[in-house]
């Protein structure tokens, strides 16, 4: 696994909670429909524990596929964009 997400619902902030330190992240937010609706890449210091993942306030209310990926792994999960 390479993150958690703190909650599945969110508003304009998805928090990571990493399990893999010292590493290359990439993530994909989509939309119902597979559109790629923002894309955060970051370098993860070794003694880094959490990202905000901020700006996510333009995108619609509904449900999000986000894709997690760091080198050969891959992990995804289902959000909610909520009032």
């Amino acid at each position: 696994m390479l993150a958690k997400v703190r909650t599945q619902n969110f508003i304009d902030t998805v928090t990571l909670e990493l399990a893999n330190a010292g590493l290359k992240l990439k993530a994909v937010l989509k939309d119902e429909v597979g559109k790629v609706c923002s894309i955060l890449e970051t370098d993860i210091a070794p003694t880094q524990k959490h990202i905000s993942w901020d700006g996510l306030n333009e995108l619609p209310y509904g449900i999000y596929l986000l894709e997690l990926s760091c080198d050969s792994e891959e992990q995804k999960m289902r959000l909610v964009k909520r009032i």
